[in-house]
């Protein structure tokens, strides 16, 4: 583990939960704060979301423009193939692995955040994980950002902008496709055999959650600052202890 900033933070929760807002609030924090405040180094994002809206701007092209077959989607607006979930999730893990090809010393100045949303319609975060490469496993710590469909449905709706509907910060489900999606999450299952340790084949990783049901994300920065910072300082521990 580097000395003052983890590798690799894994950030997961529903949509709306507040995982683009935290994202935001780091990318604007100034570097030596938010390394000595929440141990994140250079922040480099990897999600998953402008892959999956790739696609549907590719199926819309070739549906509306050439008549053509739709490569991903139906015209609801849901993947052809389940599989397409476990896809996303190992061009995640290639383009991690681009990251240590190209920077032999990536991780001496580099936090990568990993942040992506799973409900249990399409496998959840049990199978998610498999599809990760043992290179990233080994390094990561896990935030969960802990809120109620309820919540999410209200944020969803909140934060939504028409205008921008391939936005991190903006964009939106159709109230239906969101129960569908994520009514039901398998993060209490998954995480359930240890309170602090996932466990997957050999490798342990530290998880924490944040709690956000209050929605400390949206406009409350002082609040947001303060519960981050004690989230990540128990993983920092937590991180500190694994595989002892």
């Amino acid at each position: 583990m580097n000395q003052n900033h983890f590798p690799i933070l894994i950030l997961l929760g529903r949509p709306a939960s507040g995982k683009s807002e935290i994202i935001d609030f780091l990318t604007h924090t100034p570097l030596q704060k938010r390394l000595g405040r929440f141990h994140i180094a250079e922040l480099d994002i990897l999600d998953d979301f402008p892959m999956l809206w790739t696609w549907f701007e590719e199926d819309r092209i070739l549906s509306e423009d050439f008549g053509a077959p739709r490569l991903h989607s139906d015209l609801a607006g849901y993947f052809k193939y389940p599989y397409l979930w476990h896809l996303l999730i190992r061009r995640l893990g290639l383009e991690y692995q681009k990251r240590l090809r190209d920077d032999p010393n990536y991780h001496t100045h580099s936090t990568t955040l990993v942040e992506f949303s799973r409900g249990s319609e399409h496998g959840g975060y049990s199978q998610a994980f498999q599809h990760l490469p043992l290179d990233l496993l080994q390094q990561s710590v896990v935030m969960y950002v802990n809120v109620s469909f309820e919540e999410s449905l209200r944020k969803n709706r909140q934060r939504f902008n028409p205008d921008k509907p391939d936005s991190l910060l903006e964009h939106a489900l159709p109230d239906k496709k969101l129960e569908r999606l994520y009514r039901y999450v398998d993060w209490e299952k998954f995480s359930a055999p240890d309170p602090c340790y996932l466990q997957m084949d050999d490798i342990q990783i530290p998880y924490t959650v944040f709690e956000n049901e209050d929605d400390v994300t949206t406009a409350k920065s002082d609040l947001l600052e303060t519960r981050l910072a004690s989230t990540l300082d128990r993983l920092w521990k937590l991180n500190a202890n694994r595989d002892k």
